[in-house]
């Protein structure tokens, strides 16, 4: 059996929490419905911290004949049908013909609120569903896959500053990631990350080197102090962790 899921769902200007035990979406429930037009977060990976809500916008187009209420995207994985604990907010029907609706979705994920497991980070399936009045529903599997990401953060320090030119400067930082049991972050080590440079007045940055963190996630490498400008790492995730960039720090090289 899936684990309980929570949800208040907005529609028809009227609010309603109720809770569902989540079943493998396997196809018609019971028929008579047509999903299409799925979206969630414009196909962007979900990123969560440790703290702040987070808003991810979904949209889809129902079709159907029967007398319906709580319609609803949602993410599921596993041959237990797990859900992705969330709550949502959905648009009154937007007309599209009879029988035929548009619907804005929100979906929010609280980390500081509800309890989320680091193992929930990676790929989740979309589902569609409805209720109808006076009782059954629809689910269908949508095809579609979503990456929810624990977030990532970097710091940098480079020095001395200032620098004469062409002296060596050292430029250090850390690697963490949100860890969603203990909701804090924690030391990410041994990931691969670019250190770029900007030179003063120009408009973007270029790789100078890649390092890996150690086990501590700490960063640390000497580059040659050719000419003032900003320092920074930047780390692109994986399929569990999003990307993050660190402050710039500026070395005036004299």
């Amino acid at each position: 059996m899936g684990k309980q899921v929570w949800r208040v769902v907005v529609a028809g200007g009227a609010a309603a929490v109720f809770t569902a035990v989540a079943a493998v979406p396997a196809g018609a429930a019971e028929g008579g419905v047509s999903f299409t037009r799925v979206q969630v977060n414009g196909g962007k990976p979900i990123v969560i911290g440790v703290s702040k809500e987070v808003a991810v916008p979904a949209s889809f187009r129902m079709a159907t004949t029967h007398q319906w209420k709580w319609p609803a995207v949602f993410l599921y994985r596993g041959g237990a049908g797990d859900r992705l604990w969330h709550a949502i907010e959905t648009s009154d029907c937007i007309k599209v013909s009879s029988g035929v609706c548009d619907f804005n979705e929100t979906m929010y994920f609280d980390p500081s609120v509800w309890d989320m497991h680091n193992s929930e980070a990676g790929a989740w399936k979309v589902g569609a569903e409805v209720y109808f009045k006076g009782g059954g529903g629809d689910t269908d599997d949508e095809g579609l896959t979503v990456h929810v990401k624990r977030n990532s953060r970097l710091t940098v320090n480079a020095s001395p500053e200032p620098v004469s030119k062409d002296r060596t400067i050292t430029v250090t930082g850390k690697v963490t990631r949100a860890n969603w049991e203990t909701r804090k972050y924690a030391s990410y080590g041994g990931r691969l990350v670019s250190l770029q440079f900007k030179p003063a007045g120009a408009a973007s940055y270029t790789t100078v080197k890649k390092v890996y963190a150690n086990g501590s996630g700490d960063l640390r490498t000497t580059v040659k102090a050719s000419r003032t400008g900003t320092w920074r790492w930047v780390y692109y995730g994986n399929t569990t962790t999003g990307p993050s960039t660190s402050s710039g720090d500026n070395v005036v090289v004299k």
